[in-house]
């Protein structure tokens, strides 16, 4: 939406360095008692938990980048959507062309599960998923700087009742939720509506991008788990009441995982979810958020429950299932950049089989 003169400019800005401040302080200070008037934060906190605070290290010159890119994210998400549109179009179209890094993966992905697909329909589709991604990255930083209400206001919720349906029956609850690039907006929102959840993950190599990471994810309650100390502080979180965030489609290894169809391949897919909801007396309801590229909202489908009681095999074919379902009408919304197939049953590793493929059999324009 273009500016609307000077009033709009003024307003934009002075809202968004009002909304600055109070969050820098809480990321340095977070039990500062003057903040007390700002929010009321659950008290969500567990020792098991994965907890990082700031450290005065986080200040050292190998973490100046990390700080440029966190000062430089701040005017690129407060820019007009649709020079933001055009930024990120601008750099997709650049990516898109490159032989190596995000759109090789992409690219490998791609030919592997849509091989009815032309090259050039495939090639299209990896300057839409980079033009998404470089969109949502450009507004990820909003989540931050704007109000609950702020992110609320932006956000469509399908099957919202199907998932309070089971918590007004206290029954514990497991989202399974696909790597979207909007993947961490349903946990920010539902916490900021009074629904924590409780998800696993690994930590960042950055110590610097993983703290204000952690910050972002829990402003508004809920729990993170390194996955490292195991699954069981996870299980014991869903029983206390929080809702369970699986990530159900990074590829582990072959020997964590379970070979079942993914689209037009086979996946090496977790076949442990069922164990999970059963350890952890939970309903597993697959979820999955997009964002709308038009105007920038976000659009979160949640399915009712499904039963994961018919092997392992079976398990994580019904989880494949679920993303198919998803990704098949808004495929650019997925992380097709990860390696997601980089395990396969005849041990090739096809990221790097490819590599000569494409820049030979089938040129690419530069």
């Amino acid at each position: 939406m273009p500016f609307k003169g000077g009033r709009e400019i003024y307003r934009l800005y002075s809202d968004t360095i009002t909304s600055i401040i109070p969050n820098i302080f809480f990321c340095l200070y977070p039990n500062h008692r003057c903040l007390n008037f700002m929010t009321e934060q659950r008290d969500d906190f567990d020792p098991k938990a994965y907890n990082p605070e700031f450290e005065r290290h986080f200040l050292a010159p190998k973490y100046w980048g990390t700080w440029l890119g966190v000062v430089l994210s701040l005017p690129l998400a407060i820019l007009p959507l649709r020079a933001q549109q055009w930024l990120a179009k601008t750099i997709a179209k650049k990516l898109a062309k490159s032989h190596k890094g995000p759109a090789h993966r992409a690219r490998v992905n791609f030919e592997l599960c849509f091989p009815e697909k032309t090259f050039a329909e495939r090639e299209a589709l990896i300057e839409k998923t980079l033009y998404t991604a470089a969109l949502f990255f450009f507004r990820f930083s909003l989540l931050s700087l704007r109000s609950p209400k702020w992110l609320q206001q932006r956000c469509q919720i399908r099957g919202l009742d199907i998932l309070q349906q089971h918590i007004d029956n206290n029954e514990n609850v497991i989202l399974m939720v696909p790597h979207s690039w909007a993947i961490d907006i349903p946990a920010i929102l539902l916490a900021s509506m009074g629904m924590p959840v409780s998800a696993m993950a690994k930590k960042q190599k950055n110590e610097v991008a993983d703290w204000l990471m952690h910050r972002q994810r829990v402003q508004y309650g809920g729990r993170v788990y390194e996955r490292s100390g195991g699954i069981k502080p996870f299980l014991k979180s869903i029983r206390d009441g929080y809702i369970g965030y699986y990530l159900p489609d990074q590829d582990h290894g072959p020997e964590h995982s379970v070979f079942v169809d993914f689209f037009a391949t086979r996946k090496a897919t977790l076949p442990g979810l069922g164990k999970i909801a059963k350890l952890s007396r939970a309903k597993v309801l697959p979820m999955f958020a997009s964002m709308n590229t038009e105007d920038g909202s976000f659009d979160i489908e949640i399915l009712p429950a499904f039963e994961l009681d018919q092997g392992e095999e079976q398990d994580a074919r019904t989880c494949n299932q679920a993303i198919e379902y998803f990704v098949e009408s808004k495929p650019e919304q997925y992380m097709w950049v990860l390696q997601l197939l980089h395990s396969q049953e005849d041990r090739n590793n096809y990221y790097h089989l490819f590599k000569q493929r494409y820049t030979t059999d089938w040129q690419v324009d530069k």
